[in-house]
């Protein structure tokens, strides 16, 4: 985040002849007009003075979704149904609930608009953290029990929360007290591009779209730049990812954020064939017998070297990338108080993780320096 941000020019000349280091700051293109290409999960229109947006599955199995109407300060919001919530715009107070929701603000340059945070010990944000070490970040408390006294003491003009399931309790509890609620539900995109459209939502509450366009356009290009660079490769590397939690190992279905982002890096995703977006539950000798001669391991939870992970449980240590020393974790960068930059950071920037395993597993196509991951020593 404290790199300076190279053009897009010199990162795709970059990529065909030497080092080009990925920068997170804020992307610099020519606005664009087009709206929402990737994200199946909200919908952005016009109705007549008023942009609405529809977060059309805001969870997991969800049949329905929500409806805002962002109506400019001042003006009369146009005829809609009671189950229709208004937000005036341009929001200039929120509160925020993911560390996934950080980097919007920063790059949208609304860095300043956060008032509240549940726990922001764990944001890794520069430019936020200097925020929140003056005292100008509100600690809210724990998620799922947000301290209300203290945000209605805080007056947001916007509360930005995530569910995982259908329990609006907590927000109609805020609701209640005159401080609207949006749903923000970007972790459930399918494609890498999708989550890192979510911006586009963001940007429009802060009357911000054409930067959103613009940010989008520049992360968009650099993704179709760097695959392009290895979609022609034949000789794929196999993959295994995840760990056992309890009884069962979790890694990701064929159609999973990550399991496109390994396929697009030319990799082979050993369970690509699985179908669904969300995470298989399989028994170790199953993952076992498949995975065992894997080219790569990457992904493993909170185990930090490969004697972490045999200590663990012995049998990780019969999988060939265990021993070929070709094991990779996503824990290279941490913020002041330990927070992980790539759970902060990684759903915007999927360019930045897709370079990252593509120099993993092709080190001679980018000459690229590995940013979110490192090798387990």
């Amino acid at each position: 985040m404290s790199a300076r941000f190279h053009s897009i020019l010199f990162c795709c000349v970059a990529l065909m002849f030497g080092r080009c280091k990925p920068s997170t700051d804020k992307p610099v293109n020519t606005p664009g007009s087009d709206r929402v290409r990737y994200a199946e999960g909200f919908k952005i229109s016009q109705q007549g003075n008023a942009t609405r947006i529809d977060v059309t599955y805001p969870y997991q199995g969800a049949s329905s979704g929500y409806t805002y109407l962002l109506v400019p300060r001042g003006q009369t919001p146009p005829e809609h149904s009671q189950d229709v919530r208004v937000i005036y715009t341009p929001v200039e107070r929120i509160v925020c609930t993911s560390t996934t929701h950080i980097p919007l603000l920063d790059y949208l340059g609304v860095t300043d608009a956060l008032v509240g945070f549940p726990s922001p010990d764990y944001i890794s944000s520069e430019k936020m953290r200097a925020r929140i070490d003056e005292g100008k970040v509100t600690n809210l408390g724990i998620d799922k029990g947000l301290n209300l006294e203290r945000l209605a003491v805080l007056k947001p003009d916007l509360v930005m929360g995530y569910t995982m399931t259908s329990d609006y309790g907590q927000f109609r509890k805020i609701e209640s007290m005159n401080i609207p609620v949006v749903i923000n539900a970007e972790y459930l995109e399918h494609h890498p591009l999708g989550r890192a459209e979510w911006i586009k939502f963001v940007g429009a509450f802060f009357n911000r779209e054409a930067e959103a366009d613009s940010i989008f356009r520049a992360i968009e290009h650099q993704y179709q730049v760097v695959k392009a660079a290895v979609d022609t490769i034949e000789n794929r590397p196999t993959v295994l990812t995840g760990i056992v939690y309890g009884d069962a190992w979790f890694l990701p279905a064929g159609e999973n954020y990550a399991a496109r982002i390994v396929n697009d890096a030319a990799c082979h995703y050993l369970w690509s064939d699985m179908p669904g977006n969300g995470f298989l539950e399989l028994s170790f000798e199953t993952v076992f017998a498949k995975a065992h001669d894997a080219d790569f391991w990457i992904g493993t939870g909170p185990y930090d070297s490969r004697a972490a992970l045999s200590g663990a449980d012995q049998r990780y240590s019969r999988f060939k990338p265990y021993w070929t020393d070709r094991v990779y974790h996503y824990d290279a960068l941490t913020g002041a108080r330990g927070g992980n930059v790539f759970l902060e950071l990684g759903y915007l920037r999927p360019d930045i993780i897709l370079r990252d395993i593509i120099e993993i597993a092709h080190p001679s196509v980018l000459d690229h320096e590995l940013y979110f991951y490192r090798k387990l020593e």
